[in-house]
């Protein structure tokens, strides 16, 4: 089941949700029609379930890369290199939030908890980093959490529409500098 849902993970994250049709999904996920339906139940269902997959998966990820180095600035520009290295793979986080914006309570559910979790994370190492000098003391540390998750989308939304590589890196230089 599991490899079936990364599969549709991966057409979710590349067509949305309105542009994935069921066949795209069987022909992913390598399963019959009643099968998809029986398994996860309408494509909608499916979708949630995919959602709920990737955005743990993203949020572990990132608490990850938050979590490595020596100082807590470290983590925090790890957490930005991951976002840079894999902005050319779409992000179904972002694109959830694209397609519905709020106006789906179970998907604002499901990227709410995984982003107040992270948020939490986030917060947590930037006073560390603020104690450490690292980071400019006289910013609030929720400002900066809401600021660089604000970055990750757009340097993903970026990378969507075709940015180079090298574009990519400047804008995760710049979000890290700007915290100086």
């Amino acid at each position: 089941m599991d490899f079936a849902l990364d599969c549709a993970i991966a057409v979710f994250r590349e067509h949305g949700f309105e542009g994935t049709s069921a066949q795209m999904l069987v022909d992913a996920m390598g399963i019959g029609r009643q099968s998809l339906y029986d398994t996860f139940g309408d494509k909608w269902l499916l979708y949630q379930k995919a959602l709920q997959r990737y955005a743990n998966a993203e949020g572990h990820a990132h608490r990850q890369a938050l979590g490595s180095g020596e100082r807590a600035i470290d983590g925090i520009r790890a957490m930005i290199d991951r976002v840079v290295r894999e902005a050319t793979t779409p992000c179904l986080g972002v694109g959830s939030i694209a397609e519905f914006g709020c106006s789906r309570p179970e998907l604002a559910k499901i990227n709410a908890a995984v982003g107040h979790s992270l948020r939490t994370a986030m917060i947590d190492k930037i006073r560390f980093s603020q104690a450490d000098g690292d980071i400019a003391g006289t910013l609030d540390p929720d400002d900066v959490a809401t600021f660089l998750i604000a970055s990750f989308a757009g340097i993903r939304l970026t990378a969507r529409g075709g940015a180079e590589p090298k574009a990519l890196e400047s804008l995760g230089r710049m979000a890290l500098r700007s915290l100086g």
